[in-house]
């Protein structure tokens, strides 16, 4: 999900939606990212993965089937893992990207690691987009304390994106 309240997340999930994201996912990494075979990993929703049931049934009755779906056409999903240990995976190179539940599940691992040079990139547009990945910053506007290096890497993103589009 993208900007939502968390109450709303359980709601909004569904196997299709959950697919969805992953097909455009492995999509942009084979393509955009020129990844051969791009590895990927679903988070769970609940804590500790649902303890078969014990604090929700989303993994079992959404996600996985959505994990299996994809598997079958081929791609190579794993999951759903619980992100209190996955992210940590994800950094140490065993995983190519995470499909996060909810927003501020994959956003805060990330700008854990990459505060200041963290790059937003729309996946599965005819178009190349990439931004900054912390907002417009107005706060900081006019202060000096702003950091150019997320802009750059958004820039060298796009055109490392249409780069690869173009071969």
């Amino acid at each position: 999900t993208i900007h939502v309240p968390l109450s709303e997340v359980p709601k909004l999930i569904s196997s299709e939606r959950v697919f969805d994201t992953i097909a455009i996912t492995h999509a942009a990494l084979s393509g955009d990212f020129a990844l051969p075979k791009p590895r990927l990993a679903v988070a769970a929703l609940n804590p500790h993965g649902g303890e078969e049931g014990l604090f929700g049934r989303e993994e079992e009755e959404v996600i996985s089937p959505a994990v299996m779906e994809a598997n079958s056409r081929g791609m190579d999903v794993q999951g759903p893992f619980p992100s209190d240990t996955l992210f940590w995976r994800a950094a140490q190179g065993e995983f190519d990207a995470v499909v996060a539940m909810y927003h501020d599940q994959g956003l805060g691992p990330l700008k854990l690691i990459h505060f200041y040079d963290a790059v937003n990139v729309t996946l599965g547009l005819p178009i190349v987009r990439t931004s900054v990945d912390h907002g417009t910053a107005y706060d900081l506007a006019g202060t000096g304390k702003a950091s150019h290096t997320s802009l750059v890497n958004a820039l060298h993103m796009a055109a490392m994106i249409a780069r690869n589009r173009n071969t």
